[in-house]
């Protein structure tokens, strides 16, 4: 039987490892973001008033600001404009994300959401019914080894009593969101996903605010979310068992509402982290098969080749139920949760359980400035922060190179269009983005015995 566990709501207190830090009020307070930057380009006469109004903004009009909102009348399910399960398995023309995002399968593959049997086959993408329980499996067959995954997860789902399992393939039209939405139109009773961090992305999308359990069978080179959550990653059979014996335990996930430089608005999820400026031009500029060829490590070339010609951009940015701030910034994160590969802690106080969202505002001045963010990151967030002594240190220590808050919501406009990435993939350019947590949106299938007391 499955226990479904609560959300950790951690403590707060201060002077103590593991703390999160002061309110979002102690916060937003102290150190005044820099307001050095540069006007924003021209924006074209034949603009959408909305993205004129965004360019406005971020010249540091508040009425500007607050009459082209993202943020206002928003509910806790992402893609209202999702399709139908059944339309979307007919092909199309088109990637159902923006023209620039690289699809996170084969361009063999045909367009559309597809199911396949057991072996592999071609499947209707209406399933038989039955009595019994049934997980379906999403996965990326250009990330897994899928005549392997198909046959351990039906048998162990057989073990465990289930029906046999639907299969879903992710194709170049669909990067999961849709087939997941399929199985929940079969009334899956559980989720397995296994493919990149676009796959775990596009599939948590879709089951946020379900109830639907999601199982992570961690594939490919980064695993962020899987990380985070602290699964094991080379451990196939315990996180498919989690499926059928394990404990749910329920995550926050994170939604980012965008504005196109035409107008155009998009909503789609994350579960680890989104971002605006340098970070996702680094994603951007990482080569694809140097990633194929070392993994994450990839992602330092494309830091080193964005670095060359990064420059600061001004944004006008709101915390919900606090002032605005204008700042030059060179990226600006979203945090659901904040460990990347390698032990760097990204944003140390973010917590994938607190129903709120970490944003770390980069804003470096000059070379020395950049030295400052990664000591920030990969000394002071990820030594320094584990020993008393290194935290004594940092109580110290002033440094307006990285600026930490936290809320359930920020809103941010600016002008020209920046670049924007959601859990690692390049999601093109926006001029406005706000960012919300569902809290506990995502329920999540975790091995029996699982620590969840540090998430």
């Amino acid at each position: 039987m499955r226990v479904r566990h609560p959300p950790v709501k951690p403590d707060r207190p201060t002077g103590r490892a593991g703390d999160r830090g002061p309110s979002v009020d102690a916060m937003a307070a102290p150190d005044e973001p820099r307001d050095d930057a540069d006007s924003p380009e021209t924006v074209p006469a034949d603009a959408p008033a909305e993205v004129k109004a965004d360019a406005a903004a971020a010249e540091g009009s508040s009425d500007d600001f607050h009459a082209a909102r993202l943020g206002d009348d928003v509910d806790d399910h992402p893609r209202t404009d999702a399709p139908d399960p059944k339309e979307a398995a007919e092909p199309d023309d088109v990637i159902r994300q923006p023209e620039d995002v690289a699809p996170d399968s084969s361009e063999e593959l045909p367009g559309k959401t597809q199911r396949v049997d057991a072996e592999g086959d071609e499947a209707p993408i209406d399933a038989e019914a039955t009595q019994k329980k049934r997980a379906a499996l999403v996965y990326n067959p250009t990330k897994v080894d899928p005549d392997t995954l198909r046959a351990r997860v039906a048998e162990l789902s057989a073990e465990a009593g289930w029906a046999e399992p639907l299969f879903y393939e992710t194709t170049v039209d669909d990067l999961g969101d849709d087939a997941t939405r399929a199985a929940l139109d079969e009334k899956a009773d559980a989720v397995l996903v296994a493919g990149g961090d676009g796959t775990v992305r596009a599939v948590a999308e879709a089951l946020t605010s379900t109830g639907v359990p999601l199982s992570i069978v961690p594939s490919g080179t980064g695993n962020l979310l899987a990380r985070n959550l602290n699964l094991p990653l080379d451990d196939t059979d315990t996180m498919i068992r989690a499926t059928f014996d394990g404990f749910v335990h329920d995550t926050d996930t994170g939604i980012a509402r965008i504005r196109r430089a035409n107008g155009d608005v998009e909503e789609h999820g994350f579960v680890v982290m989104a971002g605006m400026g340098l970070d996702a031009a680094m994603i951007q500029n990482t080569r694809p098969e140097l990633k194929k060829q070392v993994g994450w490590v990839a992602y330092v070339d494309g830091a080193a080749r964005s670095l060359v010609g990064a420059k600061p951009f001004r944004v006008m940015y709101q915390l919900n139920g606090h002032r605005l701030h204008s700042a030059k910034v060179q990226s600006v994160l979203f945090a659901n949760c904040g460990a990347l590969p390698g032990g760097v802690a990204l944003i140390p106080d973010a917590s994938i359980a607190d129903g709120e969202l970490d944003v770390a505002v980069i804003q470096p001045t000059g070379v020395f400035g950049w030295l400052g963010v990664w000591r920030k990151i990969w000394w002071d967030n990820s030594v320094l922060r584990k020993f008393r002594a290194g935290r004594r240190v940092l109580e110290r220590r002033k440094d307006s190179s990285v600026r930490y808050l936290r809320g359930t919501g920020i809103e941010l406009a600016t002008a020209p269009a920046q670049p924007i990435e959601l859990d690692g993939d390049e999601f093109g350019e926006a001029t406005r983005i706000y960012t919300r947590i569902v809290a506990g949106g995502l329920a999540v299938a975790l091995p029996k015995g699982h620590d969840v007391s540090t998430l």
